[in-house]
Parts: structure tokens; sequence; C-alpha cells
């Protein structure tokens, strides 16, 4: 009898708890015709089915008109030398012309940008509804045609002047600006030349937000609506002359420049010359020394894919490979004797390629660039673990590696255990594009009488890096 009282007690209990579980829920919220389950926090709730996405605000430009526009936005087509055509990217940077042209091309790469053919206006106003079609950069404008563009492509121009410095602490800090306009070199109407250090990234794409466009967007606009653009790009790890245009117009002449000259020459007589002696001139140091104390490298370079199907790598194409590749040509000169396994090189890029100089050096001279691990990685074990001593030219005794007083060998040096990147542009020289632009822009070849006084050609030489003066200091001393 004791044992079935207890029972009851114990099951009059656990009913009591039940029901005061059950009293705290609150009652459902109701549904609509279509329920739905969600889950959220381990919980499964009846609910109605979410919203679409709300449609995007678009802009609607002026239909195209049956005129042709101004030459500047013309194509002239290859079969028919006197009709021309226009394209849709050109109607609409002709239409925003304050507008970024990378900011235009990233809306048709997004596939945001349609358009409403004169043909279907008659089927639209019947069922109420206008019939669009995404377009690409390159369709062809006809009369009457109209794009809508979204609404953000004309606030752009706007928000990206006053948007934070994309960095580390997301916010803009003067002491990043201080710093990257002490980098500035020289500055005029057209240019800014800095002194890139290095571990500094060019491009801003994630997880990078500290990056070389970005901070120069924000800290180098000056007196100017828009900040700088890049002009050419080094690596991460390079180091030295980093050229950036001001204006649109500069921008485009400058990356025609480093593109193609012949294609940037002009009626310009003075301009053409000035064209022909554009170069840039790097110094490393390398592992080994070339067999040939001068010459040219004319190689060309193709990309190539590792077996984990990410990770890319450039290397020098093969006479009779199917892969595509680009040419490459480098001249080069010893700039004296190896030390300590190393030697000084003198480089001077004829094309722009991607890790031209890099590969150039690792694999057709087989000699990798000091902190090169992507492309001399093998070397960089070999040279550790045999260091080589070499005879001093003068005296013949076995060279002895140096060290100053107060030197500090924990900044990437070749006395560090993992030395930088040993490259570094010295010296650039290029046109005076501040001079010329007025002359290029007017298709004339007389001068304002104010930069008549200017020199046709600008040279700037850059110090280098504190880790490359530290190697400088100690294996440099028979230099010629």
């Amino acid at each position: 009898m004791v044992v079935n009282f207890r029972r009851k007690i114990r099951l009059s209990h656990q009913l009591m708890n039940r029901l005061r579980h059950y009293s705290r829920i609150s009652t459902p919220r109701p549904v609509g015709p279509d329920p739905v389950i969600r889950v959220v926090n381990n919980i499964a709730q009846l609910g109605s089915r979410k919203e679409g996405p709300k449609p995007r605000q678009l802009l609607s430009l002026p239909s195209f008109p049956s005129e042709p526009l101004p030459a500047r936005c013309l194509t002239k087509c290859a079969n028919e030398k006197k009709s021309a055509r226009v394209t849709a990217i050109s109607w609409v940077k002709y239409y925003f012309d304050g507008v970024r042209d990378s900011i235009i091309q990233s809306h048709f790469n997004k596939n945001l940008v349609q358009m409403e053919d004169p043909c279907t206006e008659d089927s639209s106003s019947i069922t109420g509804k206008k019939s669009m079609r995404k377009i690409k950069h390159n369709d062809v404008m006809k009369a009457g045609a109209r794009i809508y563009v979204p609404v953000s492509i004309a606030e752009s121009r706007i928000s990206k002047r006053f948007d934070p410095i994309p960095c580390g602490t997301l916010n803009p800090n003067a002491d990043e600006i201080a710093y990257l306009q002490r980098l500035v070199m020289y500055k005029d109407s057209a240019i800014i030349v800095l002194n890139k250090p290095p571990k500094l990234p060019m491009k801003g794409n994630l997880p990078v937000h500290n990056s070389m466009d970005a901070l120069a967007a924000a800290a180098l606009t000056y007196d100017y609506e828009e900040g700088p653009q890049l002009v050419h790009r080094l690596d991460r790890e390079t180091s030295g002359i980093l050229l950036m245009g001001r204006t649109k117009e500069s921008v485009s002449y400058l990356q025609q420049l480093f593109t193609n000259v012949n294609a940037a020459k002009t009626s310009c007589l003075a301009w053409n010359d000035a064209c022909t002696a554009t170069f840039m001139r790097y110094w490393a140091l390398v592992i080994g020394c070339p067999t040939e104390k001068e010459g040219v490298i004319r190689v060309p370079l193709t990309k190539v894919l590792l077996d984990d199907g990410k990770t890319e790598r450039i290397i020098l194409a093969h006479p009779s490979g199917v892969e595509p590749s680009q040419e490459a040509v480098t001249e080069y000169r010893v700039l004296g004797p190896m030390i300590n396994g190393c030697s000084w090189l003198e480089l001077r890029p004829h094309t722009s390629r991607k890790h031209q100089l890099r590969v150039h050096c690792a694999q057709a001279l087989g000699t990798p660039i000091v902190g090169d691990y992507k492309y001399g990685w093998l070397v960089h074990r070999k040279w550790k673990q045999t260091p080589q001593v070499n005879i001093e030219p003068l005296s013949g005794e076995p060279y002895k590696l140096r060290r100053p007083d107060g030197l500090d060998v924990q900044k990437g040096s070749v006395l560090s255990k993992v030395p930088l990147l040993h490259l570094y542009c010295r010296e650039i020289v290029l046109p005076n594009i501040a001079k010329f632009l007025g002359v290029l822009e007017q298709r004339s070849t007389k001068h304002h009488p104010k930069h008549n006084e200017k020199p046709d050609v600008l040279r700037f030489v850059a110090s280098m890096p504190s880790h490359m003066k530290i190697s400088w200091n100690l294996m440099s001393s028979y230099l010629v």
C-alpha cells in the first residue's frame, strides 16, 4: 500500500512539472495560408514564407539618338571605314563622364545593366510590362534603345570619396595617412611617385585590407576629388618606385606607355622621343652568378595550374608547347663578383609580365633572387646548408663576411634566418605627362608658354629598403 501511494505521489509531481513547463510556452503566432517549417536554435517552428528580394532601383538613360556621338565614343568598324558603331559601355561612359571606367565595367560584369529594345515598345504597351534583357559591354546600340542601370552607378562617385580606409583598424588612421604621404617622392598635376616598402600589397581583394590602391585613394587625394590610380604593379614583397596617375587621361597614356610604346606615340615629335627614352631599372641580389656578365633574356612565359587545382605558377614557355604564352624580354648586367655565393644584378625589363624578373632569374639564368621562395625554394635550401666562401680579387685570401658595428640583423637581410625578397625598382625614366597632356588632348605640337621651361623627361631614383641596405653594406665591397 505504501509503495503504491508513493508511486502515485511521484506521478502527480511529474504531471505538475509538465503542466508548469507547458504553461511557460507562448501561444503560437498566426501563420499564413502556406506555412513553412524553420529551425532556429535547434527548435522547429511554423512560420510564413519569406518575402522575395526587393526590386533593384534602376536609373533610365535617355534613348539612344540616331545622330552619331562625338568621336571620342565611337568605334570604327573593321570592314566599313565610313560607318561607325557605339557599344553599350561607350554610351554609359558618355553619359556618366565623371564615374570611373572600372566601376562601369564591374556593373556589366555582374549583369546589372539592362536594355529595352525599341521594337518591344508596342508589345509592352499592350501587356503593361517593360520587356528588358541583360546586355554585355560590347553590344551595339541601336537608335531608340534605352539602357537601365542601377542607381548605385551614379552614387559611386560620391560614396567612394568619403569611404573610410579599408585597413586593419577599419577606420581612417592619421598615422597611416601621414606614413603614406611620407613615401611620396614626387607629385604634380598628372602623376604621383612613391617609394613602396616591402610587404605592402597592391590590390585590396579579401582578406587583404590595407592595400596600396585603397590607402592611396583615401590618403593621396590632396586637392583632387578622387585618389590616384595604379599604372603598373609591383609584387607584394617587391619594393621601390611605384607610379600612379592622378587623372583619367594621365592613367590612360601611362598604361599605353608601359604596355606598348609604339601605340603611345603620336604626331608630336618631342613626345615620341620622350616615349623612346622610357625605361625601368631594378636591382636584385641573386644566389649564384650568371655565366655571362650581361645579356638579354628573350623567353616567353606561360601560366600553369598545380596539382591542387588552385595555385598558379609562371614558368618558361616551351617552344613546342600548346599553352598560351606571352613575350617577355629582360636585359641584365652583373654588378660585381660573387660574394658568399651571391651576386648583385641590374635588371631592365622591356615587357611588363607577371613575375617576369623572378622567373627569368630563377629559371632562365639559374640564379633565383634571395628571398624568392616561390621560384627558388630548392636553391635556398642548398644555399643555406652549404654557404660558399669566395676569394677576394685583390688579396687572394678567402673572403670573410664583415659585420658592421651596431648592425641589426633581424630585418630580412642575408644574415637573418628568413631573408626578405631582395628585389626593388631603383630607377624609372618617363615622359613629363603634365607637360605633354595639353598637347596630346588638343592634337597640336605647341606647348603652353608656362610649360616650355619644364623638362621633357623625368627621372627618379629610389633608395634601397632597409633589409637590402644591410645586405648591400655586407656584400658590396668589390662592386664595379
